[in-house]
């Protein structure tokens, strides 16, 4: 057996480098006590840093931690992801899930003033931000060979981050872990998630409490996620019956790979899109402030018009103006580029040039396969889904019911491939402060088991819409308790 070289060193060089670790890892963990644009120390406890993977840890990913402001010892110990992908997980953490919000239209500290979020999910659980893969946030590579990544690779560097988040934070070695996300993210939850078992199976250390995965509207399979569009289209009454049963026949059911050839199909979509063209696609409800629709083309979210904040609004819009959601965004971007700001993050200096809402150099479109940083190389994400089904696992399933995103239509579809049993619930309401939130569907085989949730009114980002009715629902499967 080789011997440790540690054995062969004098005490005093082991001394040395021990601390030259120590100080290594105090660099990359810092505890946030203040935060520019809140007044006074923060009533719950952040940590950033940096944790490296990939090869020789080129990758240096960012992250935000906030312990459980409940039971932090028991609570779940949850990892999100944003999706994009390349969008930063600000995003949840000012809009979505996390402990602050933006007051618009007032400044302190030269930033927008931020405020407690009373429907954080830190309320019942550890949560991680995680800003992947590669330049997404905050997150930086040392070489410039490391930036491209990709599905598996994304999916591969979170599962390793996951493990050696933990080796670093021991306490919660034996907290139930899940694998959270939203959008794009869903393509590499499963991934991830059963990664994460199978190191398990492997021996890989630290030996992970892996529990279960949860997606809220989640991009799973492109092409019948895509093609779900039409269906959810006609049924929310955006096009008519006798335009979805001629495009449907016409295109064979398949708009997503429709031959450009097939001349009725396409006379037939430009019909559907004339129709669409001035829906918001990821809440039909909400003003669209974007280019016209193409329920084809259009992929992953991440405002087009508002992801640099060229011109960020000081005010909030007159009440006579359209409300473009997409401009609230623009906080964050103001806030994260603050100097202040990035110190109070301890953010690297040097290692990004401007803090972007989402990179658009990795955003997911239909039909590219492929971004100047990024490679879409999993179409379909449901076989790790299947393969999940014999684990000993837990799922959540959320879809906001007012995206035309990624359909609740497309999601059922998938689901129902899994061969799953309906067990205690088959679309029967679920409710949050007294309302129907939505409608739940239980799933199960052996260990598994799965519950499908709409979130009635609720957007692609289903939290950002009904923020209390989605804080319910998890708080309550956290708890093992039915939503």
């Amino acid at each position: 057996m080789k011997p440790n070289s540690n054995m062969n060193m004098p005490p005093i060089f082991l001394l040395i480098n021990i601390l030259l670790v120590s100080a290594t890892l105090v660099v990359s963990q810092t505890i946030v006590k203040t935060l520019p644009g809140y007044p006074g120390p923060l009533p719950f406890k952040l940590e950033t840093g940096y944790i490296g993977v990939g090869e020789d840890e080129a990758v240096q990913l960012f992250y935000y931690f906030v312990e459980s402001e409940g039971n932090p010892e028991e609570d779940p110990l949850i990892v999100w992801l944003a999706g994009g992908p390349g969008c930063g997980t600000l995003r949840a953490f000012f809009y979505e899930i996390g402990p602050m919000q933006i007051q618009y239209g007032k400044y302190m500290d030269n930033v927008p003033a931020l405020q407690l979020d009373p429907n954080s999910w830190t309320k019942v659980a550890n949560v991680i931000y995680l800003d992947a893969p590669t330049l997404t946030g905050y997150s930086y590579t040392k070489t410039p060979e490391a930036i491209r990544s990709s599905d598996t690779a994304s999916a591969s560097q979170t599962a390793e981050f996951m493990r050696k988040f933990v080796r670093d934070h021991p306490k919660f070695l034996k907290n139930p872990m899940y694998v959270t996300g939203i959008s794009y993210s869903g393509i590499v939850i499963p991934m991830i998630t059963e990664e994460l078992y199978k190191g398990n199976d492997e021996g890989l250390e630290p030996i992970v409490n892996i529990q279960g995965y949860m997606a809220g509207n989640p991009l799973t399979d492109k092409t019948g996620d895509i093609n779900s569009r039409l269906e959810y289209a006609y049924r929310v009454a955006l096009i008519s019956q006798e335009l979805y049963e001629v495009t449907k026949k016409d295109c064979d059911g398949d708009y997503a790979e429709a031959d450009s050839n097939n001349l009725q199909c396409m006379l037939d979509l430009d019909e559907v899109n004339k129709r669409v063209g001035d829906v918001n696609i990821q809440q039909i409800l909400d003003p669209d402030c974007d280019s016209a629709t193409n329920l084809v083309r259009n992929g992953n979210p991440g405002s087009r018009k508002s992801l640099r904040a060229a011109n960020p609004i000081k005010m909030r819009p007159s009440l006579t103006s359209t409300f473009c959601r997409g401009d609230y965004y623009n906080y964050a971007t103001l806030w994260a580029n603050d100097e202040g700001v990035m110190k109070a993050l301890n953010v690297r200096q040097g290692t990004v040039k401007e803090w972007l809402l989402c990179n658009l150099d990795m955003k997911y479109n239909y039909g590219k396969p492929s971004m100047p940083q990024y490679e879409f190389n999993i179409q379909s994400s449901v076989v790790y889904h299947q393969k999940l089904t014999d684990r000993n696992c837990r799922a959540l399933i959320f879809s906001g019911d007012h995206d035309m995103m990624v359909p609740h239509v497309g999601t059922r579809n998938w689901i129902k491939t899994l061969n799953l049993s309906i067990t205690e619930s088959n679309w029967e309401a679920y409710y949050a402060n007294g309302q129907d939130a939505g409608y739940k569907t239980t799933y199960g085989k052996n260990n598994y088991s799965l519950v499908f949730a709409t979130v009635k009114g609720a957007g692609h980002t289903a939290p950002e819409f009904k923020p209390s009715e989605c804080f319910e629902m998890v708080k309550r499967w956290f708890a093992h308790r039915p939503i």
